[in-house]
Formats: structure tokens, C-alpha cells, sequence
């Protein structure tokens, strides 16, 4: 990636971002975010952790331990991009999920890929009420997981495919490309988790 679409992966990153320094600093509620120690060279983490940009992959910091977890990804802006969950042994150089054996994604073409598998391809609606249409900028992106099965939703609606055998510790991954911008939602959701399913909680705070 060049300097210039660094650059203009900055700018959008923090398309309405005002810095102020008379205005406190405010520490986030929520440890966990995007990890900066797990991300792609060409990546770029801003806005809390909670937004990513460039070109590669980006790992949540806290691994999906608890036996029903919960979390929602934004497109923020179109390009190519996947969500969904990979191990640490991912290749974040990757610019697309699914295209090893350590991640499972739903991609910017509506397919779910695991291994370079196509595993599904969603059906779009033609506008029907209550139907996955077309995912564009704004829609919202449910991922949970329960250790047995992995659920997408879009907007609210469950994808028709669950994905099981699933294996190793696996993390929230958002991979980027194509001027896409991700941001990963880690409370106060959009749409209500399916029932028993809670947001993502470290480790020590399950005991």
C-alpha cells in the first residue's frame, strides 16, 4: 500500500474525529478492542481500537472464551472486506478471511469462506420485507459464536448457514482492503444477541 492510500485511509479513519485538547481525556470502559499487536503490516487501528482500515487482517485482544459470545461489526465504508473469527495462527497479510485454515468469514460478496471454501453464498433478497438485501455502508454485522456453531446476522437477520468445527482459541477478525473501513462493536449493540448470548468478557472476569 502506498503512502498516499495511507493516507487516505487515515483520513477516512477519522472522518469526524475533532481534536480538543480542553476536553479530557476519558478512559474506555471495556479492555478489549482491536489489537495492535495482532494486525497486518499495511493495517491501521484508530478511534479506541475499535476501528480498522488499510490493507491485512486485525484480531480482537481478548479470545471468545466464554461459552456464548456476542459482537457486531459496522461497515463503515464499502471496499473489500470480511468479518468473522480466526486463530493467532492466521496470516494477517491476508487481505480477505477465510483463505486459510485458521479463519472462518462472511465476505463483502456475501459468501462465507473457510480455507478458500466457498461454504455459503447468501441468498439476496429483492427487497422483501424482513430479508437480507445487498450488505452496504451502515449495515451491521452480528457474529456469535457458542463454541459448537458460528451465526452471522445482517441487520438483525440470521444468516440460513451455521458453521461448525470450528477448532483452537479464536478471536473477533475484521480483515480490510479497497478503501474499507470496519468498526468492531463490542457493547451497547445495535440489535439484541440471539438469546443467552452476551458481549465478549475477559477471561479473569468469568471466574
Amino acid at each position: 500500500m502506498s503512502s498516499v492510500s495511507v493516507f487516505c485511509c487515515l483520513r477516512g479513519c477519522l472522518d469526524g474525529f475533532k481534536f480538543n485538547p480542553a476536553v479530557p481525556h476519558t478512559p474506555r470502559e471495556s479492555p478489549i478492542q482491536l489489537d495492535t499487536s495482532f494486525m497486518g503490516y499495511e493495517v491501521v487501528i484508530v478511534k479506541g481500537g475499535q476501528r480498522v482500515c488499510g490493507a491485512g487482517a486485525a484480531l480482537g485482544n481478548a479470545p471468545l472464551v466464554q461459552s456464548k459470545s456476542y459482537f457486531e461489526v459496522k461497515v463503515q465504508q464499502s471496499g473489500s472486506w470480511s468479518v468473522g473469527l480466526a486463530t493467532r495462527q492466521t496470516d494477517l497479510s491476508l487481505t480477505q478471511g477465510g483463505m486459510d485454515e485458521f479463519s472462518w468469514t462472511l465476505n463483502h460478496d456475501h459468501i462465507i469462506r473457510h480455507n478458500k471454501e466457498e461454504l455459503y453464498k447468501i441468498n439476496i433478497s429483492n427487497g422483501a420485507a424482513g430479508e437480507i438485501q445487498s450488505i452496504q455502508e451502515g449495515d451491521i454485522i452480528g457474529v456469535a459464536f457458542d463454541h459448537i456453531q458460528l451465526k452471522f446476522f445482517i441487520n438483525g437477520t440470521e444468516i440460513d448457514h451455521t458453521i461448525s468445527n470450528i477448532k483452537g482459541t479464536v478471536y473477533p477478525a475484521l480483515y480490510v482492503d479497497d478503501g474499507a473501513i470496519l468498526d468492531i462493536i463490542l457493547d451497547n449493540f445495535n440489535y439484541s444477541p440471539p438469546s443467552g448470548f452476551d458481549k465478549i468478557m475477559l477471561e479473569q472476569s468469568l471466574l
